[in-house]
């Protein structure tokens, strides 16, 4: 069967035909048969260099010899218990001590998972009900945060969803990012607010930068009203280095969520920050949060051994950095804005790089179709919108890097 047939199937018993929308592709999807190292197999028999890598965590690429290791190994021992294990006091101790903004943490099974678990309990430790985000910034498929959120939302030209109560994101407001002003004046006129979450370097948009000084200004405004920050490092997180966006911008959050890197390619998501502020988690304290899954042993194996490789190839973080410059060189004098973070990047059809989400909205989609379509042709699968973060992984070898940057030389 090729993929339009699986497709025909899929679309008849799933919504859209997928399972999450950045996957809907037109006319259809692609169909993976195996992954492995930097390529995709599809059933259609093609071979792609994927610059997608499941959307961040695959850092060391597709099937890695090591994490399959771990995963099989665990698997001898049992894969879900419904007991604490000795992994999670493990490797909830080598997660904390590589973020200067946590002191504990607690396991959950996604992303999504831990941005809600984390402003609940900002809103229980503070007594306050409202809360900031960032014009764009996608902090999962939540209601309180599904307001002008990034990711498919951005894509499909939804900001809000249908079904989210209007009651529920009245106690959401909005800033653009790199605008500290804007930031303080709402915070100065709503002292209901306890919380301000951000993507530090936000992704589903993106990447879009943060201009110098801003996140450091962000802290500075936060603390001066009292108002908890909460850093979304579901991609940051180990992806532009140890310790994140707040080892690299110096900046210490009061709490974090993390998610894709920390699980090795099986799903996770944690959140953790100041000592006083996790203890009012339930059986702790009074804010309720609970799991079957969370803490799973699989995916916390997975997750520490990729974290102990990152640990023990540091150098990783300057090869991948220098890739995705080799990258920027290629596509100089093309006509659109190239950004890129470590193993983060992007190229924009718009003429400068974007400072926020209203300027990622003036890019052209048009041609951003068109080049994708040109770039999946040559065997170069990119995350299928305009406003999603490539990455590079610790497999792509130099010549992948050279097989990119051809790509996007003539493809532009």
């Amino acid at each position: 069967m090729k993929s339009s047939d699986y497709f025909e199937q899929a679309r008849m018993l799933m919504p859209g035909g997928v399972s999450s929308p950045v996957r809907a592709i037109k006319p259809h999807p692609f169909y993976t048969k195996s992954a492995q190292g930097s390529r995709i197999a599809t059933v259609d028999g093609e071979e792609l260099i994927d610059c997608c890598m499941a959307y961040g965590p695959l850092i060391l690429g597709h099937a890695h010899p090591l994490i399959k290791e771990a995963i099989t190994t665990q698997l001898g021992k049992g894969w879900l218990y419904g007991t604490p294990c000795p992994l999670e006091p493990e490797y909830a101790g080598m997660v904390i001590r590589d973020h200067p903004g946590m002191e504990m943490l607690r396991f959950v099974s996604s992303g999504s998972e831990a941005t809600m678990a984390a402003i609940r309990v900002a809103r229980g430790f503070s007594g306050r009900p409202d809360i900031v985000k960032v014009e764009g910034g996608f902090h999962g498929a939540h209601d309180g945060v599904l307001v002008k959120a990034g990711s498919g939302a951005t894509t499909l030209g939804i900001p809000d969803s249908a079904g989210v109560l209007a009651d529920v994101v009245a106690h959401t407001w909005q800033v653009p990012y790199n605008d500290p002003d804007a930031l303080e004046s709402l915070l100065f006129r709503h002292p209901e607010i306890g919380a301000f979450i951000i993507e530090p370097v936000p992704g589903n948009i993106g990447p879009v930068l943060p201009e110098k000084g801003y996140l450091q200004e962000v802290r500075r405004i936060t603390r001066a009203h009292d108002v908890l920050l909460i850093f979304d490092e579901v991609i940051t997180g180990y992806r532009i280095g140890i310790g994140g966006a707040q080892e690299y911008y110096n900046v210490r959050p009061d709490l974090t969520t993390l998610g894709k890197i920390i699980g090795g390619g099986l799903p996770i998501g944690a959140f953790g920050g100041r000592r006083d502020i996790m203890e009012c988690i339930a059986p702790a304290g009074p804010v309720y949060q609970a799991g079957t899954f969370s803490g799973n042993p699989l995916s916390l194996a997975a997750g520490m051994a990729t974290i102990q490789w990152l640990h023990a190839h540091r150098g990783i973080y300057r090869e991948l950095d220098s890739a995705g410059k080799r990258i920027g060189e290629a596509v100089t004098g093309k006509g659109g804005s190239f950004v890129q973070h470590g193993s983060l990047f992007k190229f924009f059809f718009r003429t400068a790089p974007p400072r926020n989400y209203r300027e990622v909205k003036e890019c052209d989609t048009g041609r951003f179709s068109s080049f994708w379509s040109a770039m999946l042709k040559t065997g170069i699968f990119l995350p299928p919108s305009q406003f999603e973060t490539n990455f590079l992984s610790a497999v792509h070898n130099e010549a992948d890097v050279e097989r990119i940057s051809d790509a996007y030389r003539s493809c532009l």
